[in-house]
């Protein structure tokens, strides 16, 4: 799903405690039992910052991905059942499934072959023009909002309760605010926080959403947004949820171009500063150290929350 110049630097070891091991001899094992008509090509262990899915680069234009830890295994159903029907009307390229592996060889989940998708991991020093980054993240997410949602997943464990009403994330919100008050302003980030609560619910119909637009999962070619990956909080909820890319990647200016081609309401942008904050916050400390990478996206999600709060409470 990335070229090799995605790749970027992480800690090395596991980032879950309960993550199990996987390697190139594995997975050429489960290549030469299920689909032996790609068990002879070239197979290289991939390293990113992603947290759900080992990667192993098999060929030219394909990807092996071994859910890490058994919460992400749900993933491989729903992304081969969904992603195909939801390709063909967004504005960007997404993964396309080629094939579902079953468990074996000692691997105990599902898992997965995906198209290879070029492209660098997104990020504002890679970005040609931030504000037409933005505009075309915009309708990336206008186009999946407006899909027909029926019988599309509710939130839950499968997509770490993405979508959910906001105020359900209260509790561990303001129990890492205050985890964090040694290294960030807790009357700053209480501020913002009680801010977006106070933001009116949502009060419409469910809407398809990523669930997690974070660079990571933005694939960036030639200068410009090429393709949204990672479909693992694939849901249908709130859609402030997917709002957090507005201060995860890009900049005070570009923002507002992201809000006013996206045309949301009010009370929507403030529940998705909620998010990017929420989000930000309690994964901060998580991955500080496993994945400095993701830590670091985060922190400047927070970073960018915080002083947009000053004028926008």
């Amino acid at each position: 799903m990335r070229a090799l110049k995605d790749i970027v630097p992480m800690a090395t070891g596991k980032m879950h405690v309960d993550e199990i091991d996987t390697d190139a001899d594995l997975v050429q094992r489960l290549l030469a039992a299920q689909f032996p008509q790609w068990a002879d090509l070239t197979l290289e262990p991939l390293q990113s910052s992603g947290t759900d899915n080992a990667l192993y680069r098999l060929g030219d234009d394909k990807v092996v991905r071994l859910p890490r830890i058994q919460a992400a295994a749900g993933q491989v159903d729903k992304e081969n059942q969904w992603l195909p029907r939801l390709a063909p009307l967004v504005t960007l390229p997404i993964p396309v499934p080629l094939a579902k592996g079953t468990p074996g060889e000692g691997f105990p989940w599902p898992w997965s072959v995906h198209r290879w998708i070029e492209g660098e991991t997104a990020a504002i020093e890679r970005i040609a023009n931030l504000r037409q980054a933005a505009t075309e993240m915009a309708q990336f997410i206008a186009a999946l909002h407006g899909i027909d949602s029926a019988d599309g997943p509710p939130p839950g464990h499968h997509n770490s309760f993405r979508g959910v009403p906001l105020a359900s994330r209260d509790a561990a919100t303001r129990t890492a605010i205050s985890n964090l008050r040694g290294t960030l302003n807790e009357v700053a980030m209480t501020a913002a926080w009680d801010a977006a609560l106070n933001a009116s619910v949502w009060n419409g119909p469910p809407v398809w959403i990523h669930g997690d637009l974070q660079p990571g999962n933005l694939l960036i070619h030639g200068g410009r947004l090429n393709a949204v990956i990672d479909f693992g909080c694939l849901g249908v909820g709130d859609p402030a949820c997917d709002l957090i890319v507005a201060w995860n990647l890009f900049d005070a200016e570009s923002r507002e171009a992201l809000r006013a081609a996206l045309k949301v309401d009010e009370a929507t942008w403030k529940r998705g500063r909620g998010w990017a904050l929420s989000v930000g916050l309690i994964a901060l400390p998580y991955y500080e150290h496993s994945n400095p990478t993701l830590a670091a996206v985060n922190r400047y999600a927070v970073r960018e929350v915080l002083a947009d709060s000053k004028f926008n409470t």
